[in-house]
């Protein structure tokens, strides 16, 4: 398991780093915001389109072939910038970057699903989760140090030995997991699998999460700059929100395969938890935005390794790499629609505004979901029952 740990932490680790250090240490590279949004939507804009390809290549042909070559091509993609070391050659690094971490994430999910039992998929997916979530926090301050150190280059060197090691690691380590037979699949029987509510549930609550995480790694400084705060204020809270993702995210895994927990219950705990973060963040000073990134990343770090449990239970294990694909389609369109909410909302209105309209679009699905339950209830209890004692 440590080497797809470790390839969790690799993808986080080469998104965010250098996507936090484009803006302020390639002034050769980006020239304009205009430059600067395309190369962050290069990386992101590959993964939308192709991880669902990948995902689907896994349960073809092993997931293994799929992560070893995802991991070598994302080495191959950073190498290519340190040698080149041109404007031009920084974008083709970027998509090739992209593209290799479309391959090796979805099928590191899968051989994460499918090297444990049901029984430990909450433990496994939370280990993982975890190790992501550090990538993601040290991806900007590590990435920070090494170019500061040695340029743009040293940090592309740095991700380019990393994966080739992660690859190594992995081609020794991780066992061959032989593709499942699996019976001949439509267009149509593929859309259907898709729209079923046991894939939409937990792939909406991941995107959900997704979303508030990346509302609260991008807008809880601005609100903390509006009331004052400095730069390290407001870096701290960003930290707390990942700090908080990353400790939760086993014991939620743990909790779930010991019984203690429902899935679908600490989903719906979650999504509330994260709406309330939301909320608390439109309050005023430090207060709002430290008790905001603590409960944004509690809630998410519950949703996120109780969704992935979900899904792998709930998918034969042929097409669990298809599965895993699109489900990391759904958490990139929240990656990217959670700050474009808020953003659009905040423009009419204030950032309060556009903190409240996600907090109610993720505490939807929860509310509903008990007025549902508790209906349905009332309606039994209200049912007659036949009485047979007076039936020969």
């Amino acid at each position: 398991m440590w080497p797809l740990y470790a390839a969790g932490f690799t993808t986080a680790f080469g998104a965010h780093g250098i996507a936090a250090n484009l803006g302020g240490f390639s002034g050769d590279a980006v020239t304009s915001l205009l430059v600067l949004g395309g190369l962050l939507a290069l990386y992101d804009g590959a993964e939308v389109v192709l991880k669902p390809v990948f995902g689907t290549l896994a349960d073809r042909i092993g997931a293994r072939p799929v992560l070893l070559g995802g991991l070598m091509a994302f080495a191959a993609a950073s190498a290519l910038y340190v040698i080149a070391d041109s404007p031009a050659w920084l974008w083709a690094a970027r998509l090739g970057q992209g593209a290799a971490a479309s391959a090796f994430s979805p099928s590191a999910s899968a051989l994460v699903a499918r090297l444990n039992p049901d029984a430990k998929h909450g433990r496994a997916f939370g280990s993982y989760g975890f190790y992501k979530s550090i990538g993601y926090t040290l991806g900007p301050l590590l990435g920070g140090v090494l170019v500061w150190a040695g340029s743009l280059r040293l940090l592309f060197a740095v991700l380019a030995v990393l994966a080739a090691a992660v690859a190594a690691w992995a081609a020794l380590a991780v066992p061959v997991v032989p593709p499942l037979p699996k019976a001949r699949q439509t267009v149509l029987d593929l859309a259907r699998r898709l729209a079923d509510s046991s894939f939409l549930a937990p792939t909406a609550a991941l995107a959900g999460a997704t979303a508030a995480l990346s509302v609260g790694v991008g807008f809880l400084p601005v609100s903390g700059r509006a009331a004052g705060l400095g730069t390290v204020a407001t870096g701290a809270a960003v930290s707390v929100l990942a700090a908080c993702a990353a400790v939760v995210q086993p014991k939620a895994g743990r909790a779930r395969d010991e019984g203690r927990i429902t899935a679908g219950g600490g989903i719906a705990a979650g999504l509330l938890l994260t709406a309330t973060g939301l909320a608390s963040a439109t309050l005023p000073g430090l207060t709002g935005v430290l008790v905001g990134a603590a409960l944004i990343g509690a809630g998410t770090g519950l949703i996120t390794p109780l969704g992935f449990a979900t899904l792998a239970s709930s998918t034969p294990q042929e097409r669990l790499g298809q599965t895993m694909g699109a489900a990391e389609l759904g958490r990139e369109l929240g990656d990217a629609g959670g700050p474009l909410l808020v953003a659009g909302v905040a423009t009419l209105a204030t950032l309060t505004y556009g903190y409240m309209a996600l907090a109610l679009l993720l505490a939807v699905g929860p509310v509903v979901g008990l007025l549902r339950r508790r209906f349905s209830t009332s309606l039994e209890r209200r049912a007659p029952t036949s009485d047979t004692s007076d039936r020969p």
